[in-house]
């Protein structure tokens, strides 16, 4: 079968089903391909700056009706323990990707975009024209969206020069219930990586952390794991003790990789952590994820529209505008990352911003955004 599109993306995160949303509901004809069924649950933080609330309004989703955690500050603590407490600047809300991923789709849906489940293969551009290959299907259209997240066959595909660069870094998330603050998200440090822990829907605990892979891989199982090295930090230790598993057993992935990423590969336009991931311990993904999205739809349109009259313009102008809003925050993230490794800078960081409480927001700042504006 052989169907033409305005625009197929590949990949039906945040970042792929508010492209669709976007474009869907301005009049483009659009495909998203998706491997995997919804609503299901993903390794992520789930942690959002309000930074985003104004363009999801503006797509026409509201997402009170999720009964989002409302979080207003930021704990952080060093290995030893050592803790510091700031305000969040703009604060944010905790949802979980079962529930947002799975509200944005029905959304995307609605605006009568075409969502298959398949698993992309090939994608070839010749003639200035896309064609991509899912399955036994083979689509045609005239621009494409990578929005298939941090790693996949695709970037073998496109020859992206980190694909073949092996990570240290494996996540492990899961559900709790148990007693947790409403409106922190937290951040602990342990020696080989950062926990995340902050409230989603339904009172529901989310724990994602970040593990160097050869101090995990000296323990049988994540349990032990857990026990032997995150319980070194007490905050860690006590959350874990006083709160039950939801899921039958952690969800994992490996292979993540923070090196830097082109915008723009082979034509494709990037978008999400397909385009840049910024460490965990900057808690921003997810808004980056749908910001990214919003700024290449508007620039597709503008594309369609005439108003951008090349592609080597389109490109040049997504590249600087994803450098723009996003290059600074992976440039903290990945310095941050470096103080955070090494225990005593963690140390000194964390004494820092329990005694001076005004860094702590600076710090948050540089890897947060404005609020979006609507034009």
């Amino acid at each position: 079968m052989k169907t033409n599109w305005d625009v197929i993306i590949i990949g039906g995160g945040l970042a792929g089903l508010a492209g669709a949303l976007h474009l869907s509901r301005n009049g483009l004809k659009v495909v998203l391909i998706e491997k995997s069924d919804y609503p299901r649950h993903k390794v992520c933080g789930e942690y959002i700056s309000n930074e985003i609330l104004p363009y999801l309004s503006w797509l026409g989703v509201n997402v009170a009706e999720l009964h989002p955690a409302e979080i207003t500050k930021f704990e952080f603590s060093s290995n030893n323990g050592r803790a510091a407490l700031s305000q969040l600047p703009l604060g944010g809300f905790g949802v979980s990707r079962h529930a947002l991923d799975y509200f944005l789709y029905k959304k995307a849906a609605s605006e009568g975009c075409t969502i298959i489940k398949e698993t992309v293969t090939d994608v070839v551009f010749k003639n200035d024209l896309f064609t991509v290959t899912a399955g036994d299907t083979v689509l045609s259209a005239g621009l494409v969206l990578g929005a298939y997240g941090k790693r996949s066959n695709i970037d073998h595909a496109l020859s992206r020069s980190f694909i073949t660069k092996k990570s240290p870094w494996l996540a492990v998330k899961a559900h709790y219930s148990g007693n947790f603050s409403n409106n922190v998200v937290a951040l602990h440090n342990f020696n080989g990586g950062y926990c995340g822990v902050s409230k989603v829907e339904n009172n529901i605990i989310n724990i994602c952390y970040l593990a160097d892979y050869d101090t995990f891989k000296k323990y049988k199982n994540i349990e032990d794991y857990q026990v032997n090295v995150l319980y070194k930090n007490k905050h860690l230790k006590s959350i874990f003790e006083n709160s039950t598993l939801l899921f039958e057993k952690p969800l994992t992935i490996s292979q993540i990789n923070f090196d830097k990423k082109e915008p723009v590969e082979n034509h494709v336009l990037m978008i999400g952590d397909t385009a840049g991931l910024i460490h965990p311990l900057c808690g921003n993904g997810m808004a980056m994820a749908i910001h990214s999205a919003k700024i290449a739809s508007e620039l597709f349109l503008d594309f369609y529209s005439g108003k951008i009259p090349s592609r080597e313009l389109l490109e040049k102008t997504y590249t600087q505008e994803w450098k723009k809003h996003f290059g600074q925050r992976l440039r903290t993230g990945r310095i941050l990352a470096e103080i955070l490794k090494n225990k005593t800078t963690a140390n000194v960081l964390t004494l820092l911003a329990g005694t001076f409480p005004a860094l702590l927001p600076k710090i948050i700042k540089l890897t947060h955004g404005k609020p979006i504006i609507i034009a």
